[in-house]
């Protein structure tokens, strides 16, 4: 009996009429990365494992999809290291490489291998699939496209507002409803030190950052087994519970950070960011918020989060500041900030709410009908004329009955049909059908480019 197809869990196919949806969405995104002046690049599926591991904290290097060495993968390694099942060094000696699991991490690793060639500040955008060895749930994928905008080579929060901007004209042309959530590493550093656990950091931030999944309770009780004391909690429960508008949130943490020298750089810069940003005409709500840390390392500055406001799912687009990044490739000092759209999740918040305009079918425009070889030449050309003006244009394949022929163009979402019969043949005419009104006009061939045109 042969085995039943199936997918790995956490990936999907998509239908002819899924990819025109997706395709709106890539290139609604590709559009205003144009606008913005971002360039486009690519880089592989596969990173050397070196390039990848130690990024993205001790979470994310376990969520990465590592890929086996060709040919004999097990000759020579360790046999008691197998016997043992010593997993994690086992994987380290018979892989090299693994897929990516981000954009961002390949990219500073593209910028410096390509500096000579790049003009700075780079603007670059990347529009590819990345793959998490993940817990597929709703809007959690293992494979998933992600569509990045990057600026690397200047320290300027012109660059934050810019990418602000940015996400708030994406969202505008889809039609989503968001909240663009702002908070600022230095910020964090600044929580960390007044609950007298500098060293902390990361662990105090991978908590709070889950405080809207579990509550502040249960993030109290991960604190307190992440090794803070009571008194520590207690000190910065005030800073991420902060209440009010931006500029009462941003005065309290001021107030409260005021004795560490880099939290009130950081109250500094998002105010900065936040007064830029309100000042370049944004439809989007804007927010600080003091518990939005994002898990990844290599955040120093400016963190950003996109929430939409009309379904109940994770972030749309993140992202940040990472000054460090590249220098663990050999090249220091150079200032990066980007955002990742997550184009998997706009595409079901776009489903939910319905928000596709009508005409991105996929489909043809027009389809012509089929009676015969000299009705089927004399489409053909027409079709021929019809594609040199830009309409796209197709023909059933077979001669066939009417009803068939009809049914197919009704399944599929094509608009117009086109009849070339006896009769119109013999006239030299065309008999256009509208499908969605059921009205029929027979007009000459120009008229008919005429027609679609509009």
């Amino acid at each position: 009996m042969a085995q039943k197809p199936s997918i790995p869990k956490g990936t999907r196919d998509f239908s002819p009429a899924e990819m025109a949806r997706r395709n709106y969405i890539f290139s609604t995104i590709r559009e205003v990365f144009g606008l913005y002046g971002f360039q486009q690049i690519e880089t592989p599926s596969m990173e050397n494992l070196s390039t990848l591991m130690g990024k993205y904290g001790e979470e994310g290097d376990k969520l990465l999809f590592k890929v086996l060495n060709s040919g004999d993968f097990l000759k020579g390694v360790d046999k008691e290291m197998l016997a043992a099942g010593d997993s994690l060094h086992t994987a380290s000696a018979i892989c090299e490489k693994g897929l990516r699991y981000d954009l961002t991490v390949p990219f500073a690793r593209f910028v410096v291998m390509h500096r000579n060639e790049l003009q700075m500040p780079f603007k670059r955008y990347q529009i590819q699939p990345v793959w998490r060895a993940d817990r597929p749930q709703k809007g959690r994928y293992r494979e998933f496209y992600q569509c990045d905008a990057d600026v690397v080579g200047s320290d300027s929060l012109v660059n934050e507002a810019e990418l602000i901007s940015l996400i708030n004209e994406v969202m505008r042309r889809l039609g989503i409803r968001v909240v663009i959530k702002l908070n600022n590493r230095k910020v964090l550093a600044g929580i960390a030190e007044l609950a007298g656990a500098p060293d902390k950091i990361v662990d105090i931030t991978v908590a709070i950052d889950k405080i809207d999944k579990i509550g502040l309770d249960k993030v109290k009780e991960e604190l307190l087994e992440r090794g803070l004391t009571p008194e520590a909690i207690d000190k910065i429960t005030p800073v991420i519970t902060l209440s009010g508008s931006n500029d009462e949130r941003l005065a309290a943490l001021e107030a409260l950070l005021s004795d560490s020298e880099t939290g009130k750089k950081g109250v500094e810069e998002l105010h900065e960011v936040m007064d830029m940003a309100s000042r370049l005409g944004l439809t989007a709500t804007l927010e600080l918020d003091v518990s939005l840390a994002r898990g990844l390392n290599y955040y120093t500055g400016t963190i950003i989060e996109v929430k939409a406001c009309d379904v109940e799912i994770g972030s749309i687009t993140g992202g940040g500041r990472y000054d460090n990044l590249t220098g663990v490739f050999g090249m220091p000092g150079l200032s990066g900030v980007g955002i990742s759209f997550g184009a998997d999740r706009i595409y079901d918040v776009l489903n939910a709410l319905d928000l596709y305009p009508a005409e991105i079918s996929g489909a043809a425009r027009v389809m012509f009908t089929n009676f015969g070889t000299a009705e089927a030449l004399r489409s053909m050309e027409v079709m021929r004329r019809l594609r040199s003006a830009g309409i796209s244009a197709e023909i059933f394949p077979d001669a066939a009955k009417m009803k068939k022929q009809m049914g197919r163009a009704d399944a599929l979402g094509i608009p117009y049909v086109a009849i070339i019969g006896e009769t119109e043949l013999a006239e030299g005419k065309i008999t256009l059908k509208n499908m969605a009104t059921g009205e029929q006009l027979t007009i000459s061939e120009d008229e008919l480019v005429e027609t679609l045109k509009q």
